[in-house]
């Protein structure tokens, strides 16, 4: 094995190591929201920096490799592994604020039974579990499989928006609480964004095609050869 092929071998294990922490951060703020677990929310703040490092760690991996003018493969692979590794760092940084929302949220009483929002983290946390799924195993129709599926956390987040605010009007003193809650599922909604944005990605690694703005994202995959 040449020293190239460790490092590229080297990115990909750190970028899975790397989604692995990602998710496990959602999975974690979402089970302290629903448990009303301060420490649990406590550890994901703690843990950010590790998903940070990965993105520095991946950058540098990743530069070096660019150095060495790969083929046009393998300069796919590090541009779109470089692209996939800040998504994943966002979806950290959104499962720091669900966490910090979480703990603020425990000051007072629950307002309602929790129901779209795990729903939602749900969706999000699959989505960004497919895309990973896709880029391991070269498999561009699962990614772009993904791709509508955003538009289904799109409308949750936007129905629960609506009851939020209608409780706001009608008693003034749930704002903190319903604003605490529209932020979390505001993130959430934006973990399925990233998500959807490493599904396009993987599309782009493997059939060299950028289906983002293009009308391609549900269509089938193109013919081999074609």
């Amino acid at each position: 094995m040449t020293h190239y092929t460790e490092e590229m071998n080297q990115l990909k294990e750190s970028l899975l190591a790397m989604a692995s922490h990602a998710e496990s951060a959602v999975t974690r703020s979402m089970r302290a929201l629903v448990e009303r677990d301060d420490a649990l929310a406590q550890s994901v703040l703690d843990d950010d920096n590790i998903i940070d490092q990965f993105e520095v760690d991946i950058d540098d991996i990743a530069i070096h490799l660019l150095a060495k003018a790969p083929v046009a493969t393998d300069l796919r692979l590090t541009t779109v592994a470089m692209k996939i590794s800040q998504n994943l760092e966002r979806v950290g940084d959104s499962a720091v604020t669900i966490a910090r929302r979480v703990i603020d949220l425990h000051t007072e009483q629950q307002l309602k039974p929790y129901v779209d929002l795990p729903r939602m983290a749900t969706m999000a946390i699959e989505m960004l579990r497919d895309s990973i799924s896709a880029f391991i195993n070269h498999d561009p129709d699962k990614a772009r499989a993904v791709v509508p599926r955003d538009a289904e956390v799109d409308v949750l987040n936007r129905q629960l928006h609506r009851e939020l605010s209608s409780f706001m009007v009608e008693r003034p003193a749930n704002i903190t609480r319903c604003l605490n809650l529209m932020v979390i599922s505001k993130c959430l909604e934006r973990i399925a964004d990233h998500a959807t944005n490493i599904a396009e990605d993987v599309v782009y690694l493997y059939e060299a095609i950028d289906i983002r703005h293009s009308g391609q994202k549900v269509h089938e995959s193109k013919n081999p050869g074609s």
